[in-house]
């Protein structure tokens, strides 16, 4: 007998009303129809934005063989490698915000980009890399050290590419200052951690769904042309936009972002075999959480928040059961507030994410 209509018999799942997570948030899982999944031992590269070293941290947490390629010298101390950012990416690339940034990345690790903004210097004259320009403390000594740490990083880079079996890239922003001389992007404008900002060649530039896709689907051919057999997940951060460059609220702005990110992934992932898009950002930002993920500044994602997607994450993707996560009680009054800041400050000292977006708060 035919159906009365088309969502006759449907899976509770495509249904908003039948959703669990109305009354219990913390079993709210929205994946469904996985390509692939990871084994213990697959290389996982992770990059992109700074929810991306979250992923990294649970993998490794949880047993997985998190790729590291770039490690620092074996008699550096544990404590003077980590102020480095050595295990903190796969490589020390830093903060990958853009699509733009991966594709150039990718570009410059194989010899095929050379920018003409190579150096810059910092506030006290330290010499900085205006591509990962907060990777290395205090700057460099030299442009020469600055170099010669490049190629080492460069060719971490394509021991990664060319040894991972899964590649984990977190989209965070679409807004990017470029240089019109030839097309170079920088993970934050010049002038705000180092280089000198010159408006006759610093422009900004908000890239669009299309430039997105085509950024992105230019790195997984790429990637693939050097590893046939690599496999990808795509994520939208959930962490909103420090500040705009653009004359409108900054909410406005980091709505408009987050939309162009999140169809990008879509389209790119229906195109692209073993490539699968991981609803992070669903997770945090859905109604079903009630904000109860986001830290008293509206902005940082709680601990909480970070469990609950990596638990799904593991769940799906590594087999790995894990007991559901509940959300953190809402904080009503002032003295919740301050428990609920004193922990953020906790959490972030003992995952000492690297932010380069967040120097902009200083200015």
């Amino acid at each position: 007998m035919d159906k009365r209509h088309p969502y006759v018999g449907l899976p509770d799942y495509q249904f908003w009303r039948k959703e669990v997570a109305i009354d219990f948030p913390e079993q709210f899982d929205p994946v469904k129809n996985v390509s692939f999944t990871i084994e213990k031992d697959d290389p996982v590269v992770t990059a992109g934005s700074c929810f991306a070293q979250h992923v990294a941290r649970h993998l490794a947490g949880s047993g997985f063989n998190f790729l590291v390629t770039e490690r620092a010298h074996p008699l550096i101390p544990k404590e003077i490698s980590k102020k480095y950012h050595y295990g903190m990416f796969t490589a020390r690339y830093g903060n990958i915000y853009t699509a733009r940034q991966l594709k150039q990345l990718l570009q410059r690790a194989y010899g095929q980009f050379e920018p003409l903004e190579s150096v810059w210097s910092g506030p006290a004259g330290e010499i900085l890399d205006p591509f990962r320009p907060q990777i290395h403390p205090g700057g460099f000594v030299s442009e020469a050290e600055l170099l010669d740490d490049r190629e080492t990083h460069f060719d971490a880079l394509r021991k990664a590419v060319e040894a991972m079996s899964v590649f984990v890239f977190t989209l965070g922003l679409t807004e990017t200052w470029l240089d019109t001389r030839d097309g170079a992007v920088f993970p934050i404008a010049p002038g705000v951690v180092g280089g000198n900002f010159d408006p006759t060649h610093h422009h900004f530039h908000n890239l669009s769904v299309q430039e997105v896709v085509e950024d992105l689907q230019w790195s997984i051919d790429f990637i693939r042309q050097r590893n046939p057999g690599a496999r990808l997940l795509i994520t939208v951060s959930p962490v909103a936009l420090n500040a705009t460059a653009l004359d409108r609220h900054v909410f406005v702005s980091t709505t408009h972002s987050k939309a162009v990110l999140r169809v990008a992934a879509d389209i790119i992932c229906g195109r692209n075999g073993l490539c699968d898009y991981f609803p992070s950002y669903e997770i945090i930002t859905s109604p079903y959480a009630r904000g109860q993920y986001f830290a008293p500044d509206c902005r940082d994602v709680l601990n909480a928040g970070v469990e609950h997607v990596m638990s799904i994450f593991l769940k799906h993707y590594g087999g790995v059961m894990q007991p559901d996560i509940e959300p953190p009680a809402a904080s009503t009054t002032q003295q919740d507030n301050q428990i609920a800041k004193q922990h953020i400050e906790r959490m972030t000292e003992m995952m000492e994410v690297l932010c380069d977006e967040e120097r902009i708060s200083n200015y």
